[in-house]
């Protein structure tokens, strides 16, 4: 093979692989992805998300909190997609815990617009289940029989501080439907 057709396909799949990621290599989708960069450490300054959960059906399982770009293509799309792509992808998961209401924190890249969601695990399966778990979103849409729109489901953050929102749970209601839950 001659040294100039050889540095031809070099910088072929260069063109290639390159767009796979900073480190590239594909980043492969794990339960793991965005919570390195998302935990929020005790005395940590920088901008963060404080996130109250409530209208929790129980204390039973995980919650699971999410930051997504707040666009209706790269809303709830696949964590290994967003971050090859190099879009915002944060993740946050602990035990429910017996505190009412739960607080959720997630650290964020800086002052922008985020889509937010939060997943009741109620059995760990580290899926949503319709018949089993709840679900919530930043701005609290109504929801229906699709994801909610990226711009109803986010938040505006304008501060490289802590930043509050609240979210409400939904959990199924009725043979198709999700709601809050209804106060006894």
């Amino acid at each position: 093979m001659n040294k100039v057709y050889a540095k031809g396909l070099v910088a072929a799949a260069a063109a290639v692989l390159l767009p796979m990621g900073a480190a590239g290599a594909y980043v492969q989708s794990s339960p793991d992805l965005g919570k390195v960069e998302g935990r929020c450490r005790p005395g940590e300054q920088g901008p963060a998300l404080l996130v109250q959960v409530v209208g929790l059906k129980d204390h039973n399982g995980q919650l699971k909190l999410e930051v997504y770009p707040a666009n209706d293509k790269d809303f709830l799309q696949d964590d290994n997609i967003l971050i090859n792509e190099g879009k915002v992808f944060r993740r946050v998961e602990q035990p429910v815990g017996k505190d009412d209401p739960v607080e959720l924190c997630v650290r964020i890249p800086g002052p922008g617009t985020y889509a937010v969601s939060v997943l009741h695990d109620r059995d760990g399966n580290r899926k949503f289940g319709l018949s089993v778990d709840g679900v919530g979103f930043s701005g609290n849409p109504k929801l229906g029989l699709s994801k909610p729109k990226a711009a109803r489901s986010s938040v505006v953050v304008t501060t490289n501080g802590l930043a509050r929102i609240g979210v409400v749970m939904n959990y199924r209601t009725g043979l198709m439907s999700f709601g809050p839950l209804r106060k006894k």
